[in-house]
């Protein structure tokens, strides 16, 4: 297929879109339909166009732009102009919800971070497209017996379906397009089928639709190949992790949804990095409990929103790393390290002494995982005077400026935290690109 056919089938598919919204926004006028099922409607619709993605586009640069555009129009569709128009089949639920973005946005990152391994995109777009739906609407119909989440609810009647479904899309996924010994693929899919259910009873405000299919496809990326003994065991793991956090949740303080979604988080992180590169963020975690103890925040959700921010800038520096070429491990650990840091200053509010050693212990922890890392990955390194200014930043601002983390106190400190790692991890591929450009126009 050629370069401009490939541009008109992507903007033609965002048009295909707009209309699908047109009819959905048409019908609800014409039947009565409420906010939440204009909303499930294009869900589907989406999610199921979605899935044709590997084989509407010979290239993949095209689905990139496709996605750019469809969150373009996303935006343009909350402004108050269209808000109460068009706008609202996407966002018309009375909940904050960010899920029309997040889909859009799991969506390019699992085309992206699946690669040439249709399994990986195709399962969990998948689940996320009919599991999701069938959980609703199964919900909705017949549920009885509810559960919290944040301010909401969800019923133990959706997640049965959820598991059943998505159980049944996984088998068939698996035999289609995969090899794998009957009974590997059996226990791979029930963990699939859990393990998604777990990540979509436990997300908030539409964060399934990114949690979810991200968390499948770096779960299936790690133990698709994993032997039985071990995907037992990992499976028992898992099970002690949620029963030790129904536990000791309560003693620190957590909601019983807010322990099982730092059970989901820690596995998530467990899954995008190795073990030791895992610490950092997991003593963000322990950093974010301290503060909230010591030196709690306006925010009403503070636990979950710690956890958004985990997975956000985990997913985003996974992705970026496979999209540029150029690993960012050692970018995601600084990155880490000053959001504890900056956490630990809040929680600490004191004597600056204190504010040294934290950041002395922390500028020591990261300097062990990189010597873990493999040489390709410290590509960068040494990167002590980046990680220095980093843990300066993130400790002078909440240390000087508390007042400034009274309000979105984790949105505030993961931007403050990622605002140099970022710009020099940008400057440091882009010098690489120029290199490599400047040698091959003189070879």
């Amino acid at each position: 297929m050629s370069v401009p056919l490939q541009i008109v089938l992507a903007f033609g598919s965002v048009l295909v879109l707009l209309g699908l919204v047109m009819i959905v926004r048409s019908l609800a006028k014409t039947v009565g339909l409420n906010a939440e099922v204009q909303r499930k409607l294009i869900h589907v619709g989406t999610g199921l166009y979605a899935l044709l993605l590997p084989w509407l586009f010979p290239d993949r640069w095209p689905v990139y732009m496709l996605i750019a555009v469809t969150l373009i129009v996303m935006l343009i569709l909350r402004l108050p102009r269209f808000s109460n128009g068009l706008g609202a089949t996407l966002h018309g639920v009375e909940r904050k919800s960010y899920g029309d973005f997040l889909l859009a946005l799991s969506v390019g990152l699992c085309f992206l971070l699946a690669g040439e391994v249709t399994l990986f995109y195709v399962l969990p777009i998948a689940v996320l497209t009919l599991a999701d739906a069938a959980a609703a609407l199964a919900g909705t119909a017949y549920g009885t017996k509810h559960f919290v989440v944040e301010d909401g609810e969800k019923s133990v009647e959706g997640s049965v379906v959820f598991f059943v479904v998505t159980l049944l899309i996984a088998i068939t996924c698996f035999l289609v397009m995969s090899d794998l010994p009957p009974i590997n693929m059996l226990v791979l899919c029930l963990m699939v089928a859990a393990f998604g259910t777990l990540v979509e009873a436990q997300s908030w405000r539409g964060f399934d639709n990114l949690f979810l299919p991200l968390g499948l496809l770096i779960f299936l990326f790690v133990h698709s190949t994993s032997s039985l003994t071990e995907l037992v065991l990992l499976a028992v793991t898992f099970f002690a992790a949620i029963v030790s956090f129904r536990k000791l949740g309560p003693k620190l303080g957590l909601t019983r949804h807010a322990a099982r979604v730092y059970v989901v988080a820690i596995f998530l992180v467990m899954a995008v990095a190795a073990i030791h590169n895992a610490v950092l963020p997991m003593m963000v975690l322990a950093a974010h409990i301290w503060a909230r103890t010591a030196n709690p925040c306006d925010s009403k959700y503070s636990d979950l929103d710690i956890v958004a921010s985990l997975g956000l800038f985990s997913f985003g520096w996974l992705a970026l790393g496979n999209a540029t070429g150029w690993n960012a491990v050692s970018f995601y650990g600084i990155s880490a390290m000053g959001l504890a840091m900056g956490l630990s200053v809040l929680a600490w509010r004191g004597n600056l002494l204190i504010v040294a050693v934290i950041a002395g212990a922390l500028f020591a922890i990261r300097s062990w995982v990189v010597n873990l890392n493999p040489e390709a990955s410290n590509w960068a390194e040494p990167l002590m005077v980046l990680s220095a200014l980093t843990l300066t930043v993130t400790a002078g601002l909440p240390q000087f400026a508390p007042q400034l983390f009274i309000k979105d106190r984790v949105l505030r400190l993961t931007l403050v935290a990622l605002a140099l790692p970022l710009a020099y991890y940008l400057w440091s591929v882009a010098g690489s690109w120029g290199e490599r450009l400047a040698a091959g126009a003189t070879s």
